[in-house]
């Protein structure tokens, strides 16, 4: 049985400011409410990372709005979200972030079945040049695709 994939939100800032080198999907704690909020869609990934401490990867930033019909059972909308990972993958994004220097930010949220998953990546910061050059090559592309549509 095939489980069925709806996309939620996606960090289009993540691909613009950093190298993606390896994604891992990952499960996270949810109270009863902020799961209503992200079957709606009201989650904004923009500015949110990834803190790893004490053996435990915690999502930082990530703003899920809160549920209208929630009342008093609504959490705070920035509050830091554990995720769900096994100790090894733990362990090993530990090792990269501490020996490399790099970062983990999270890459989109989707709902897998019902159970809502984030997709994390750790990534290398891209320097000002190297944004310049995939906007110079997305640039490209886009006039040779103009050119091929206008021949035909």
């Amino acid at each position: 049985m095939e489980q069925t994939i709806k996309v939620i939100a996606n960090n289009k800032k993540a691909t613009h400011d950093y190298f993606i080198l390896e994604k891992i999907e990952a499960g996270m704690v949810l109270s009863g409410t902020e799961i209503k909020s992200v079957r709606q869609g009201a989650v904004n990934l923009k500015d949110s990372w990834v803190s790893v401490k004490n053996g435990e990867a915690h999502v930082m930033g990530m703003h899920i709005s809160p549920y209208e019909k929630g009342n008093i059972f609504n959490k705070d909308p920035l509050r830091i979200r554990k995720l769900l990972l096994h100790k090894r993958e733990i362990n090993k994004l530990i090792g990269q972030v501490t020996r490399e220097g790099l970062s983990i930010v999270p890459l989109s949220l989707y709902l897998k079945g019902s159970k809502a998953k984030l997709e994390i990546a750790v990534v290398k910061g891209k320097k000002l040049y190297d944004k310049r050059e995939d906007a110079a090559k997305k640039d490209a592309a886009r006039n040779i695709e103009r050119a091929i549509r206008r021949s035909v």
